[in-house]
């Protein structure tokens, strides 16, 4: 079955899991890349070392930041790279929210209402990390500076995958020059 269009225009195929909530306790391994991968957040690593640009290090502060302004996550293990963030967001409402029944006003549509990102959602989330880096940028004359448009996350389902995927975050620093993010002809 393909998936319906987007006020008729657009068929995006999603990259999230189907029937999966995304807005539920779990922990998340997730990759945002810069826009053609573009070195905006670091010139380089030395010594194991991102050597991070002023966009870099607001993306570190904004990274950290991310539990006061998201309620019920914390970030967990993560790296500022030169061309992309890795880092694991744990999502965590161990008390329990009333939800109101009130019915609200009819949504623009049902399908709308079906593809919307979820309040508190790791893609809310996400989304608003980006947008907070980038109003950043555009208000500090670093106009040019970009996301790509999408990111990449994974479950994290077992309790061993959490320690390699701490250990692959917190190596990949060294491994920067075999990183396939770290195209030896790209021009910086």
């Amino acid at each position: 079955m393909t998936q319906p269009k987007f006020q008729g225009k657009y068929r995006i195929e999603s990259t999230r899991l189907p029937d999966y909530d995304y807005a539920a306790n779990g922990w998340y391994f997730v990759t945002i890349c810069t826009k053609d991968r573009i070195y905006h957040l670091g010139n380089g690593v030395v010594s194991g070392k991102v050597q991070l640009t002023p966009i870099g290090e607001i993306a570190q502060q904004y990274f950290i930041d991310i539990p006061n302004h998201a309620k019920h996550t914390h970030v967990d293990t993560y790296v500022i790279m030169p061309n992309h963030v890795h880092g694991i967001v744990v999502i965590d409402k161990s008390t329990n929210t009333a939800k109101s029944s009130q019915k609200n006003a009819e949504t623009q549509s049902q399908f709308m209402s079906q593809i919307s990102p979820k309040p508190a959602s790791l893609s809310t989330i996400i989304r608003s990390y980006k947008s907070a880096v980038t109003r950043w940028c555009n208000r500090n004359q670093h106009e040019y500076f970009a996301w790509q448009e999408r990111f990449y996350e994974s479950i994290i389902r077992l309790d061993d995958s959490i320690d390699r995927i701490r250990q692959y975050i917190i190596n990949n620093p060294g491994k920067w020059e075999q990183d396939k993010n770290n195209p030896p002809d790209l021009w910086m």
